[in-house]
Parts: structure tokens; sequence; C-alpha cells
């Protein structure tokens, strides 16, 4: 499984994800999360996936051809479409075709994939937007009352961003947000684990603010999730019932 979060705030975009995959406890691996495509100062568009690897890495893989090939277009590109919402509109028409092409390879053995997007950027004079994929296509947006969306295992790092997160928050007081919430995921659900991939876009900008992998013994990190474990075992131990 795997964790994903992305903020859409009034500063800009705060996106989180990490790395493992695993296909039972003995099987696991680390594959990149985290798609930016970027004309900088232009546009920028990031997604983040979850599910189904063979879902999502096809997915990507066909995005790219449909950029690159010598018939690209508004409608078959995501880096020539007109707006954002276009831009979830290819990337959900995608997904639900490889969803169904794989589902028709393994329906013989009465298996089903599935997978879900982040689909988050601005293009220049645009709005920035961020929107949510669902495996069938269809998408819901971030808003100014729910300016956050998860993929995969978000049950866990849920809480803190509803607590402190809204369209006011500062991107500096963001990111300590979502590492929060990947730090509670991290403890609470083997399926998700390190490194992460960090990305941050400024509001108009159009292009990587911040870029950054966090690996395995990142002592920024470290002494974070120290600092919050302490900070919660006093609040639980001076707090009146």
């Amino acid at each position: 499984m795997t964790y994903c979060v992305g903020l859409l705030l009034d500063e800009g975009m705060v996106l989180l994800s990490d790395t493992r995959t695993n296909a039972g406890l003995d099987n696991i691996a680390t594959y990149r999360k985290m798609f930016v495509f970027e004309e900088p100062g232009e546009r920028i568009i990031a997604i983040m996936t979850a599910g189904s690897l063979s879902v999502t890495q096809t997915t990507i893989a066909q995005l790219r051809e449909r950029m690159d090939g010598p018939d690209a277009d508004s409608e078959t590109s995501i880096m020539k479409a007109p707006t954002m919402l276009r831009v979830a509109e290819i990337v959900g028409n995608m997904l639900a075709q490889v969803r169904a092409d794989v589902d028709d390879k393994l329906s013989t053995m009465r298996q089903a994939a599935s997978a879900s997007m982040i689909v988050a950027g601005q293009r220049r004079g645009g709005d920035m937007r961020m929107f949510l994929i669902y495996p069938e296509g269809n998408f819901i947006e971030a808003t100014e009352d729910t300016p956050f969306l998860q993929i995969g295992e978000h049950k866990y790092g849920k809480p803190i961003l509803d607590r402190v997160i809204t369209r006011k928050t500062s991107l500096t007081d963001a990111k300590k947000a979502v590492l929060l919430s990947m730090d509670s995921t991290l403890r609470s659900n083997l399926s998700v684990g390190m490194p992460l991939d960090l990305a941050v876009i400024r509001r108009d900008d159009c292009r990587l603010s911040e870029d950054r992998r966090i690996e395995t013994g990142d002592d920024t990190f470290r002494r974070m999730s120290e600092a919050w474990s302490a900070a919660l075992r006093e609040a639980f131990v001076t707090v009146d019932v």
C-alpha cells in the first residue's frame, strides 16, 4: 500500500508521498509514487499514485507517451491541456482505461486491480487546483472547506490535518503537518515506508520550489518525530478528565 497527501493553500501546494510497495510480507520494494512534469514558469503538474503498481506505472507511461508523441495536442497531452480541469479529465480517462485493460487480463483468475491518483498543479494565468482521481476515472477537487486530499492508508494521518490545516496555513507549517501526518502513518502501518518524497509549489511560480527526498535516518525528520511524540505524551499526562 502507500500514503500520499496533498495540501492546497493560499500560498501554494505541499505534496508528500512514501515509496513502499509490497506484495506480501516477503516481497517489499521501493518505487517512486510522485511524478512531476514541468515547463518552468509556464506549467507544472504533479501526480501521486496509490494502488496496483501495474496500473499506476502503465498509466504514467501512457501519459508520458501521449505527451511526447508527434500527435500530442490539448485533448491528449497533460502538458498541452488548456486547464487543470482538462488535465484531470485526461488522467482520469487514462487511469480508467488502463484499469479496465488490466482487469480484463486478470478476470480469468477472478482477480481485479485498482488505483487512485492525486493530480495537482497550475498553468500560467490559470488557477492552482488539486484533484483526487478515483479508479473509475471520476474525480473530486480540493476546496476552501477541504484543502487537502489523501490516497492510500490515509486514516492514521488524517486527524492532525483535520485539526490544523486551513487554506491560510503557511507553507512552512504545512510541511510540518504533512510530515507529522506521515509519521503517524509510518508508526501505525507497515505497508507505508521510507524514503519519502516532498514537493512544494508556490502559487503562480509554475515550477518546483522545493523537491526533497527524505531517507531513512534523516536527522531532521527523526528529531521532529521525537519532539511530536514527547509533546503528545506530555499533553496526555497533563490533561484533566
